[in-house]
């Protein structure tokens, strides 16, 4: 039997044990794929609907074969320092419900 071992490794960017997620259709435009040939949305990364910023991705998303439904946190607190990219300041404003530490 053939078995293939995969590691995952996640930054853990929550500030606080309270949170809230809803969940959004993450779309698979603009995403390039990684060395394995996946197109990964990475947790943290800022959710736009309609190109406003409503909440950040909150795991790791897989939209290799499409569109995948996703957990987006709209409340709670972040480290900022250890999402994948920077936060616009616009961004920051459009998601009142997150705050940055």
């Amino acid at each position: 039997m053939y078995v293939k071992k995969e590691s995952v490794n996640e930054v853990n960017f929550l500030a606080s044990a309270k949170f809230q997620n809803f969940t959004y259709q993450v779309d698979d435009t603009g995403i390039e794929a990684g060395a394995n040939g996946k197109k990964i949305v990475q947790a943290g990364t800022v959710f736009k609907k309609d190109g406003v910023a409503i909440g950040l991705v909150f795991a790791d998303v897989d939209v290799t074969n499409g569109p995948q439904p996703a957990a987006i946190m709209v409340e709670g607190y972040v480290i900022e320092s250890r999402l994948p990219a920077v936060v616009e300041e616009a961004d920051k404003t459009a998601m009142s419900g997150i705050k940055f530490r």
